[in-house]
């Protein structure tokens, strides 16, 4: 993923480590300048060759200081795109129309496209730090190995293991920091989940346990981050003790060399310089290895993502005029050799006795449930023998808790050109909810829609089903959250709309089973007994007790 992103940005990259390097390469010369400046015009008297060195110097400082200028801004175009091109290929896999065959928390894949994605893109920043950091690190030994060879030595010899042993106590940190993001992972996803259904909690009165859940989670990511805060500190305080001795060691090397008079007192002014100036590169380099252990991390957060495999698919086209549905001995769930057919362009209601038997249904429908034994058969092909995209083309599943974007309710509705939208808009009543509004159509419905009450939520959703124009068509209870004379004035709108196309409704309500051509009763995975409501409700018991009431 890390080599992914850097081929996506290989030209800032390359630009980046030049700019960077000149940068770092110019803050190393600006001590060996002023030693030059000390030996060639202040100890000779010479105020020409001082006017000229002083030039020469004015000329560094100008170049590292625009390096780093132009280096900054490059980084932070590259980093940005770098993560966007992340966050695009995450969303792309999140939208397949196959799905994700692991069950994600959004919140944890949010987490992922946000904070791992840029995470995963800083890497930009660390290629160039640490190359300009080697850069400066080897014109510095230059330098010194032309002043006194001793101390060129001593600077090689004595980085080699300091760097090695920054890269072990790097590995560990990597680790824990990888738990950590997972458990902040989970923590947002446990809270975005929460969140999204909090006016559910509140209805049954679950805050407690909703709060008690989430406070587990948090403090599980929090004693997470603070072991790892604990290590990245321990790590920076032994990477700043160890490069703090090394540079001690060159310093006090260089004054007695200096003392001796071995070497000049511009070399010693320009060596003591060095000796400062490397503290900066060598804790940039073991900083630098923190962060390839977050970008590495984070990388890997991101590859374990978009690597998730989507659930199996077929290989077949739809491209059927009929559009009946044969569910031919289905055993998927609780279904126990489910036969059931409805007939082109039919209304039909089923009544699960048992809510997991009306579940099961539509979780075949919408591909999420594959079947133990038997068939799903729309317009006569197997669904499971279609394309993901044939089969969500053919058959559309509306799910009882259907997600509302935060965008007009227009745009809500109509989601897919060329449908019935405003047909769909009457049909549901939604043109009341319209009228309701500020802005009418036009008014933003919220994350969620939570500008809507549940009942008008629930018309917008049905109204964007029925909007889609799907040749076949499965509601799961789309009108439980409304009152009783809308329910009525939906019941006649969704035959008026529906009309020639099939249709399976889901449902426990009279008022739309009323409606339907055709009742079936499932009761224990099976289809029980089926007919007209009104002989339902005469003949049949358990219908009666659990539907009529």
């Amino acid at each position: 993923m890390l080599r992914h992103v850097l081929r996506g940005q290989r030209r800032r990259a390359v630009l980046g480590t030049v700019l960077a390097s000149g940068h770092q390469i110019g803050e190393a010369l600006v001590p060996v300048m002023v030693g030059v400046v000390i030996d060639k015009a202040i100890a000779t008297g010479d105020v020409s060759a001082l006017v000229l060195w002083l030039a020469v110097l004015a000329g560094v400082f100008a170049c590292l200081s625009y390096s780093y200028r132009f280096y900054a801004r490059v980084a932070v175009r590259g980093v940005e795109e770098a993560a966007h091109d992340l966050r695009t290929r995450i969303a792309r896999q999140v939208l397949d129309p196959r799905g994700v065959a692991e069950d994600r928390l959004p919140g944890a894949v949010l987490r992922v496209a946000t904070t791992d994605a840029t995470g995963a893109a800083r890497i930009l920043r660390v290629i160039p730090a640490v190359a300009s950091a080697f850069g400066a690190l080897g014109v510095a030994v230059v330098t010194l190995m032309w002043t006194s060879v001793t101390l060129g030595i001593l600077v090689v010899v004595g980085a080699i293991p300091v760097l090695a042993l920054m890269q072990v106590l790097g590995r560990p940190l990597e680790k824990r920091l990888h738990a950590e993001q997972d458990a902040a992972s989970a923590s947002a996803g446990v809270a975005a989940d929460l969140v999204s259904g909090l006016r559910v909690l509140k209805g049954v009165g679950a805050e407690a346990a909703a709060g008690d859940r989430y406070r587990r989670m948090s403090r599980a990511s929090l004693t997470a981050a603070m072991r790892s805060a604990r290590f990245e500190a321990g790590f920076q305080g032994v990477a700043t003790l160890i490069t703090g001795v090394f540079v001690a060691v060159v310093a006090v090397v260089a004054g007695r060399m200096a003392a001796d008079r071995a070497i000049s007192v511009g070399a010693l002014i320009a060596t003591v310089g060095l000796a400062q100036f490397l503290i900066g590169p060598l804790q940039n380099i073991t900083a630098q290895s923190a962060a390839f252990a977050h970008a590495r991390a984070s990388a890997r957060r991101v590859a374990e993502t978009l690597s998730a495999p989507h659930r199996p698919e077929g290989e077949g086209d739809y491209g059927g005029a009929r559009h009946d549905v044969v569910l031919d001995g289905l055993s998927a769930g609780p279904l126990k050799g489910l036969d059931l057919t409805v007939g082109h362009g039919e209304l039909v209601g089923v009544a699960a006795l048992d809510p997991a038997d009306g579940a099961a249904v539509l979780g075949v429908l919408a591909g999420e449930l594959a079947p133990d034994e038997g068939r799903a058969l729309v317009g006569g092909r197997d669904l499971a023998g279609l394309r993901a995209a044939e089969a969500r083309a053919a058959v559309l599943v509306a799910a009882h808790d259907a997600d509302l974007f935060d965008e007009s309710l227009l745009a809500n509705v109509a989601l897919r050109p060329g449908g019935p939208v405003e047909e769909a808009i009457a049909a549901t009543a939604t043109d009341d909810v319209i009228g309701a509004l500020p802005d009418g159509r036009d008014t933003r419905v919220g994350e969620q829609g939570h500008a809507l009450s549940g009942g008008q939520r629930q018309r917008v959703a049905l109204a964007r089903a029925l909007a889609s124009g799907a040749p076949v068509l499965a509601l799961d209870e789309p009108t439980s959250a409304v009152d009783t004379v809308t329910e009525a004035r939906i019941a006649l709108g969704l035959r008026e709309v529906r009309e020639g196309r099939t249709t399976l409704l889901v449902t426990t309500s009279p008022t739309l089973l009323a409606a339907c051509d055709r009742v079936v009763v499932l009761a224990r995975g099976r289809v029980d007994a089926q007919g007209a409501h009104a002989e339902l409700a005469a003949n049949h018991e358990e219908y009666r007790m659990k539907v009529v009431g």
